[in-house]
């Protein structure tokens, strides 16, 4: 894994999240506002190296087009996703997890 990309990546990530909780506290719709949660996928990922990626990792999949909630945790090498499969696959979740440098067990 490039740390350094990695890291990158997750911090510009994170200025969208906080702009999107901006806007769902003032009422303003997203586009997650329209998709809904239709699967929930648990995956055993190797290549957390401490708990900044589990977050980075969220941060990066809360970004993408269909992905309702995430939650990742470094001591259990977890992430749990619920999308809306209208919008998103798991293949594609899958590939988007190796593009960020983690593989899934």
């Amino acid at each position: 894994m490039d740390r350094r990309n990695f890291l990158r990546r997750a911090i510009a990530g994170m200025a969208g999240t906080t702009a999107t909780i901006a806007l769902s506290e003032t009422g303003a719709g997203t586009a997650a506002d329209a998709a809904t949660e239709t699967q929930c996928v648990t995956y055993r990922v190797q290549g957390f190296s401490c708990e900044t990626c589990a977050v980075g990792l969220e941060t990066m999949l809360l970004q993408r087009k269909g992905v309702i909630r995430v939650r990742a945790t470094y001591s259990d090498a977890r992430v749990v996703i619920g999308f809306d499969d209208n919008l998103t696959t798991d293949h594609q979740l899958r590939e988007f997890i190796a593009s960020c440098g983690f593989s899934i067990a």
